[in-house]
C-alpha cells in the first residue's frame, strides 16, 4: 500500500512537471531584429501574429504545435500606418487601423478570420482633416474595448483651445453595428492638467481620470474621475479628496461586476519624499458615487523585505505598479517592479528623472492617450552609456474595504548594458494561481525562472521550463497570454525573431 501511495506521488509530481511544456515556431527567413509585431491571440484554434517590417504587413498562422500554417500578406494596407488595434474574438478579429492620406486621416476597420484571411472589404469609422505638415504627430484615434469585448469605443480628442478639449466617440457591438456617436466638451482649466486611464465598461460608458500635477510634474496634487455615458453627450466627475496626500502615477482598474472602479497610486508625505505606501480609492460608477479613500502605510517590515539595495525608508521609491487584478471578493491584487538606471552620463532614469515623460503634453491638433500601437523592442531601445536594473516585485492582495491583507516580494536582480529587451517578467493568471515568467543571468546566458504566487501570497519557485536549451533567448515582458493556461513570448534565435508557446 505504500509504494503504491509512493508511486501515485511520483505520478502526481512528474505531471506537474511535465504541465509546463514550451514549444517553439521556426524561423521565419523575413522575421529580422527589425521586425514589429503584435501578438493577437488564439482564433478558430490557430494561433496569429501580425508582423511589419518596412511597410511590408503579413500575419503569421500557426497551428497548435506553433507549425506554419500560413503566412498571409496584407496587400491592402496602405504603406505607412499610423497605427493599429486588433480585438480578437473566437472566431475572428477585428483590426483597427489609422493613416494619413494627404491632409487627412483615416480609421478603418477590417475583419480577419482565423485563417488570417479578410472576407469583406474593410469599413470606415472616420475621417480628420489635419493639415499637410502634421507628420509626425499625426495620430488622431484611439481605441477602446469592454472586458467582455461586447463594445468597442473609437474616440478622438480635439485640442484646438488648450482650455477645452472636444472629444468625438462612435461605440459599436460585438458585430460592429454602430451603435451611436457623440460630440462634447471638457474643460481642461491648467496646463498642468492631463487626462490618463481610459477604461470601456461592458455597459460601453467611457472612464478616465482627468489629474493636475505640480508646476515641476513630479506629483499629482487633484483629480477626477470622469464618466461618459454610452448614449450620453455630457461628462460627469466624482473628485478625488486627496487631503494632504501627494500621489504618484495613478491606475484605475473597473470591476464590471460590480461596477465599481478603483483608484491607486504610491502616495508620499512630502515633495521628494519616500514612498510611505498605498492610496487606495474606490467609485459606485453607476452611483457617481465615491466609496472610500484610504492611505494603506507600508510597515517596516515590509519595506525591508523589498529594500534589495535601498535603505529601508526609501525601499519603495525604485517601485512602479505593473499590474491590477480584481478578485472575487471585491479586492485586488497589485504587482510593482523596482526599476531604474544608472548611467555613465550621470543621466539616470528614474521616479524623479521624467520616468513617464511630459504629462500633459500637447500634440499640434489631437491628443492620444497611448504609446506606439505594436511591439518592436529593438525601436529606441539602445542606449550604451546606461545600466537598466529590473530588481524585486512586489505582490500585494486588498480586501473590499482597502485593507491589506497580505504582501510579498519576489526577490530577483536583473541588469543589462545598453538594452532592457531580456529584462522585467510576464505575469500568467492560470486562475490556482499567479506565475511570473522572467530570465535570470548564469553564466552569461539568460534561463527563464518561474515563480509562483498562491491565493494566499506563499510564493514557490517552480522546475526548470523544458526546451530551454535550444539557443533562443527571450524577451518575457513582450509575451501575451492567450488562454486560461497558454501564454506566447518572443524570442530572438540567431538574430530572427520567434515565438514560445508555454502550456502551464
Amino acid at each position: 500500500m505504500r509504494i503504491l501511495y509512493l508511486y501515485a506521488l511520483l505520478f502526481l509530481w512528474s505531471g506537474a512537471v511535465m504541465a509546463q511544456k514550451i514549444t517553439y515556431t521556426e524561423p521565419e527567413k523575413d522575421d529580422y531584429k527589425s521586425t514589429e509585431f503584435e501578438i493577437i491571440g488564439r482564433v478558430s484554434g490557430n494561433i496569429l501574429v501580425y508582423k511589419s517590417d518596412r511597410g511590408d504587413y503579413v500575419v503569421s498562422v500557426y497551428d497548435n504545435a506553433m507549425q506554419l500554417k500560413d503566412r498571409v500578406k496584407l496587400d491592402f494596407l496602405p504603406k505607412k500606418l499610423i497605427s493599429v488595434d486588433f480585438i480578437n474574438y473566437a472566431d475572428k478579429v477585428y483590426m483597427l487601423y489609422q493613416f494619413q492620406r494627404k491632409d487627412a486621416v483615416y480609421s478603418f476597420c477590417a475583419t480577419m478570420n482565423g485563417d488570417g484571411k479578410f472576407n469583406d472589404a474593410p469599413v470606415m469609422v472616420d475621417s480628420t482633416r489635419i493639415g499637410y505638415y502634421a507628420k509626425d504627430n499625426n495620430k488622431v484615434y484611439s481605441v477602446e474595448y469592454s472586458e467582455d469585448k461586447s463594445k468597442i469605443l473609437v474616440y478622438k480628442i480635439n485640442q484646438d483651445k488648450e482650455s477645452d478639449n472636444v472629444f468625438y466617440t462612435f461605440l459599436y457591438d460585438s458585430a460592429f453595428h454602430f451603435m451611436n456617436n457623440s460630440r462634447l466638451s471638457l474643460p481642461m482649466e491648467s496646463k498642468r492638467s492631463f487626462l490618463s486611464n481610459f477604461t470601456l465598461t461592458n455597459e460601453g460608458d467611457l472612464l478616465f481620470n482627468k489629474l493636475e500635477r505640480t508646476n515641476n510634474r513630479d506629483y499629482i496634487v487633484s483629480g477626477h474621475l470622469v464618466i461618459k455615458r454610452a448614449a450620453v453627450d455630457s461628462f460627469e466627475t466624482v473628485p478625488m479628496e486627496l487631503k494632504t496626500t501627494l500621489l504618484d502615477e495613478v491606475k484605475m482598474k473597473i470591476d464590471n461586476n460590480t461596477h465599481k472602479a478603483l483608484v491607486t497610486s504610491f502616495y508620499y508625505r512630502q515633495k521628494r519624499g519616500n514612498v510611505e505606501g498605498l492610496y487606495v480609492s474606490k467609485y459606485d460608477y453607476a452611483a457617481k458615487t465615491l466609496l472610500y479613500e484610504k492611505e494603506v502605510v507600508f510597515a517596516p517590515e515590509m519595506k525591508s523585505r523589498a529594500k534589495g539595495e535601498s535603505s529601508t525608508n526609501a525601499a519603495f521609491n525604485d517601485y512602479f505598479i505593473r499590474k491590477i487584478i480584481n478578485t472575487k471578493n471585491g479586492g485586488f491584487i497589485l504587482t510593482a517592479e523596482s526599476f531604474y538606471t544608472t548611467s555613465r552620463n550621470n543621466q539616470p532614469w528614474n521616479r524623479w528623472n521624467y520616468m513617464y515623460g511630459p504629462y500633459g503634453m500637447y500634440t499640434p491638433y489631437y491628443y492620444s492617450p497611448y504609446s506606439p500601437w505594436y511591439y518592436n523592442p529593438w525601436y529606441n531601445n539602445y542606449n550604451m552609456g546606461n545600466r537598466y536594473h529590473y530588481d524585486n516585485i512586489a505582490v500585494m492582495s486588498v480586501d473590499d474595504e482597502g485593507n491589506l491583507l497580505w504582501s510579498n516580494i519576489i526577490d530577483k536582480s536583473q541588469f543589462d548594458d545598453g538594452s532592457d529587451l531580456n529584462l522585467s517578467y510576464l505575469m500568467v493568471n492560470i486562475g490556482s494561481e499567479l506565475r511570473f515568467l522572467y530570465n535570470e543571468l548564469n553564466r552569461r546566458d539568460f534561463m527563464v525562472t518561474d515563480k509562483g504566487v498562491e491565493p494566499d501570497g506563499t510564493t514557490s519557485t517552480k522546475p526548470t521550463l523544458r526546451n530551454l536549451d535550444k539557443g533562443f533567448t527571450w524577451m518575457p515582458r513582450y509575451g501575451k497570454q492567450i488562454s486560461g493556461r497558454t501564454v506566447l513570448v518572443p524570442c530572438v534565435y540567431r538574430s530572427y525573431i520567434c515565438f514560445a508557446k508555454v502550456d502551464f
